[in-house]
């Protein structure tokens, strides 16, 4: 039974956890395409590219991009024209200022 429940609670805990990507190279790879906005007003999404992989956040914007597909929870394909995208992001330059600005799609990262 404790065996079950780690098992369970280690699922959980490595499904909720850091916000850790890869960019792909093809649309089709991707499970979220991207686009990055001119403006953060214009953005679903507030980004912080973090230094190391135990910095990312757990779906609060913080992200550390892996190098390898094989590390990341999300694997993101990034999109020329912003009617492609399922989500829009804006790159901050401080980490205080990532966040959701528009909630609804939120779930995208879960």
């Amino acid at each position: 039974m404790e065996k079950l429940f780690l098992v369970i609670f280690l699922f959980v805990f490595e499904t909720v956890s850091a916000q850790k990507v890869f960019s792909v190279d093809y649309s089709n790879q991707a499970d979220i395409k991207v686009f990055v906005v001119e403006y953060s007003n214009q953005a679903d999404l507030l980004v912080y590219k973090v230094k190391y992989d135990n910095q990312a956040g757990k779906n609060d914007g913080n992200w550390f991009f892996t190098e390898y597909a094989n590390k990341a929870e999300k694997k993101i394909y990034f999109v020329d024209y912003e009617n492609q995208a399922d989500l829009k992001i804006y790159f901050v330059k401080y980490q205080n200022k990532a966040g959701w600005r528009n909630k609804s799609k939120k779930s995208l990262l879960y």
